[in-house]
C-alpha cells in the first residue's frame, strides 16, 4: 500500500495505547496520510510509536475518531474518559471482550457514540515493535453495537476496519464473547498447558521436537499479564468451552487405561477430524484441499529465497506453506501447499532445478 491509497477514515485520529494493535493500526492510517495522534500511559512506549512512524504524541484537542487499544481490564474505564473529554468524537475499542465493557459502560450519557469492536488479530510479539501497518489485511474484524449506538458512528468504525484491510463482521456482545471463548481463548490456554508440561522434560526428549509441537505450542508464548486481563474479562465463556473439553478429556483417558478403549480413541480422533474441517479455507471460503509437496532446504542463506523464485519460475501458486527445521539438523524440511492437479508438475520442475522431493501428499487446508 502507498500514501496515495484512499481511505474513507479521515483525522484526526486519537489512538490511546501504543501496544501491538495500536501501533499497527497508526502506522496503517499513516500509510494514507491520515492525521494520527498516538497516547499511551508510557511515554516509551509512546515515543517508540512515534519514532517508527505511527504519528505525533502532541495532544489532539478535537479528534473525529479516537480508538481506545488498551488491556481489557481497563478498556471501559478509557472509553468512558474519552466520550467525556472528546465529545464530537466517535469512541471505539479494540479489546478482546465485550460483554464485560459493555455492561460497565452501561447507562453512561454518552454511550451512542462508542462502538465496541474487535480485529482478529494479533502476534506472539507484543508491543508496538511488533507493529505491522497490514497487520489486519484478510482478518475478520467483529463490529459490536446496540439499538443505543448512533449508526453515524457504527457507519465510522466500519469505515475504519475496511480501511484496515479487515473482514468486517457484525455480532452481538455475547455472541462475540461465545466464540472468541472457542476460537481464542480456549486455544490460548491448551497451548500453554501444553507448554508448560515440557519444563521438566529432559533435554533429550525435546530434541525430539517436530513441527507438531512446535504448531500446538506456538501461541504459548504470550504475553501473561495481557492474557490474564483477556480472560478475567470472559470466564464464564472460557470456562464453559474448557468443561466441555473435560468431558472430552476425561473420556480420552479412560479409553487410554482401558485394554478396548480403542474404537473410542478413534472416535475423538475422528471428531477432531470433523471440527478441523469446519474451519474456514483460503480467504473465508469452504476448506480446500491441498497436496504437500515437502522439499529438503539446506540450511545455507538464500536457499529458502531460491525455492521460492524456482516455484515461481514454475509457475505454480503456492496455496500455504509451512517449515520444519531441527537446530541441530543441516536441512529443513519445507512443505508447499498446492492444487492437487499442479503437484505433479511442481515436483517434477524441482527435480529439475537439482531440489530434493522427498514426498508428495493430500492434505486439508
Amino acid at each position: 500500500m502507498n500514501s496515495t491509497t484512499l481511505f474513507t477514515t479521515t483525522g484526526p485520529v486519537l489512538v490511546i495505547g501504543a501496544g501491538l494493535l495500536g501501533t499497527s493500526i497508526a502506522l496503517r492510517l499513516r500509510s494514507a496520510n491520515v492525521e494520527v495522534h498516538v497516547s499511551d500511559a508510557s511515554p516509551v512506549a509512546a515515543g517508540l510509536a512515534r519514532d517508527l512512524g505511527a504519528g505525533s504524541t502532541d495532544p489532539v484537542d478535537d479528534p473525529q475518531l479516537v480508538v481506545v487499544a488498551v488491556p481489557p481490564d481497563v478498556t471501559a474505564q478509557v472509553v468512558r474518559m474519552a466520550l467525556e473529554r472528546y465529545p464530537h468524537a466517535v469512541v471505539t475499542d479494540v479489546a478482546s471482550v465485550k460483554h464485560t465493557i459493555a455492561a460497565d459502560l452501561a447507562g453512561d450519557p454518552h454511550i451512542s457514540r462508542w462502538v465496541g469492536s474487535h480485529p482478529m488479530a494479533g502476534k506472539e510479539r507484543s508491543g508496538g515493535i511488533a507493529a505491522d501497518a497490514d497487520l489486519f489485511v484478510g482478518r475478520p474484524w467483529v463490529i459490536v453495537s446496540d439499538e443505543k449506538t448512533d449508526q453515524k458512528a457504527v457507519l465510522c468504525v466500519r469505515n475504519l476496519a475496511a480501511d484496515m484491510g479487515a473482514a468486517v463482521m457484525s455480532m452481538s456482545a455475547a455472541e462475540h464473547d461465545h466464540a472468541v471463548a472457542v476460537m481464542s481463548h480456549v486455544p490460548q490456554l491448551m497451548s500453554s498447558l501444553v507448554g508448560a508440561s515440557l519444563r521438566d522434560e529432559p533435554a533429550q526428549a525435546l530434541d525430539l521436537a517436530g513441527q507438531g509441537l512446535r504448531d500446538v505450542t506456538r501461541i504459548a508464548h504470550s504475553d501473561p499479564l495481557l492474557w490474564t486481563s483477556i480472560i478475567d474479562g470472559n470466564r464464564a465463556e472460557i470456562a464453559a468451552a474448557l468443561r466441555g473439553i473435560e468431558q472430552n478429556l476425561h473420556a480420552l483417558i479412560t479409553a487410554i487405561e482401558s485394554e478396548g478403549g480403542l474404537d473410542a480413541i478413534s472416535g475423538i480422533i475422528h471428531e477432531g477430524n470433523l471440527g478441523v474441517a469446519r474451519i474456514p479455507g483460503k480467504h473465508g471460503g469452504a476448506p480446500a484441499h491441498y497436496c504437500e509437496v515437502t522439499v529438503l532446504v539446506p540450511d545455507e542463506p538464500g536457499r529458502l529465497g531460491q525455492l521460492f523464485s524456482d516455484i515461481g519460475a514454475i509457475g505454480v501458486n503456492i496455496e500455504d506453506f509451512s517449515l520444519e527445521h531441527s537446530m541441530a539438523q543441516p536441512v529443513g524440511r519445507a512443505g508447499v501447499f498446492v492444487q492437487p492437479a499442479r503437484a505433479a508438475e511442481l515436483e517434477h520442475g524441482l527435480d529439475e532445478r537439482g531440489w530434493q522431493v522427498v514426498s508428495t501428499e493430500r492434505e486439508g487446508e
